[in-house]
């Protein structure tokens, strides 16, 4: 979960500080982390993992539209969307399998989607609504790549084959935008540091956590990710903890406690 709210500070510290581009970070990023992992691989002789290209393809769209996203939110606030939208993305999968919900359950719901209303209605303090839609589509795609990953049987060769056919697509983003790019020797160091470390082994890390996790506490050891990267922003990015912000803290995660309380009781 540090590694999470790494990113988020990394992201956000190369995009307001430095001179690189939202596409060339994350095409750094993702390259960075392939490489890294090809060379985990050699150096323990592992097979290659079986192609997963829906994984693959979820890896890349969560860190294209984390990197556009962090354009304009904070860190803390960033976090937070992207995690709400993992826990609601993993939700309404329980729901398609047939799961449901008892009164406690649904009443948070409806609070974690109270909690994302205030944070994102027009205001002062509200994120940008681009930012924030990008950020919602970042942790949908998260989410998924969460679940697909429940079931593999070597972490590492699986994340090596996930970041290595994501690392062609990051590169097709990053030609695109080739008219718009730029990036500094920091940007590009802490674009190397988010994919090396806190994606790329960071991810492994996960990937081998999953195997002994079910959803629901996949789902809720992730809720200390907005709170890390906040607390990280405040001390770090001098960005303020605002009363919209704790408000939506409070309500978003109390409202997902809730109900992961209640599918935890049912079961």
């Amino acid at each position: 979960m540090a590694a999470f709210a790494a990113n988020s500070l990394l992201c956000r510290i190369a995009l307001r500080d430095t001179h690189i581009d939202p596409a060339t970070f994350g095409a750094i990023r993702v390259t960075s982390g392939a490489l890294v992992l090809a060379l985990a691989m050699r150096v323990r002789a592992r097979p290659a993992a079986k192609p997963d290209w829906r994984a693959a393809t979820m890896l890349f769209a969560y860190v294209a539209a984390f990197s556009f996203a962090y354009l304009t939110l904070p860190a803390g606030t960033g976090a937070l969307i992207l995690f709400g939208a993992v826990q609601l993305t993993m939700f309404a999968v329980g729901l398609a399998g047939g799961e449901r919900f008892a009164p406690r359950g649904w009443a948070g719901l409806a609070l974690a989607l109270a909690g994302f209303i205030v944070l994102v209605l027009p205001g002062v303090a509200a994120p940008p609504l681009m930012g924030a839609a990008l950020m919602a589509v970042a942790g949908i795609a998260w989410g998924a790549y969460s679940l697909r990953g429940r079931g593999v049987s070597d972490p590492l060769a699986a994340t090596a084959s996930n970041f290595l056919r994501a690392t062609p697509l990051a590169l097709a983003l990053g030609l695109m935008c080739a008219a718009r790019a730029q990036a500094d020797a920091a940007g590009v160091l802490l674009a190397i540091a988010s994919g090396a470390l806190t994606s790329g082994l960071g991810y492994v890390i996960w990937y081998a956590a999953l195997r002994g996790l079910s959803a629901l506490q996949a789902a809720s050891v992730q809720l200390s990710v907005p709170v890390i990267a906040a607390v990280g922003g405040t001390l770090w990015l001098d960005e303020a903890f605002t009363t919209r912000l704790l408000v939506a803290v409070v309500a978003i995660l109390g409202g997902i406690a809730l109900v992961l309380t209640d599918r935890a009781r049912k079961r």
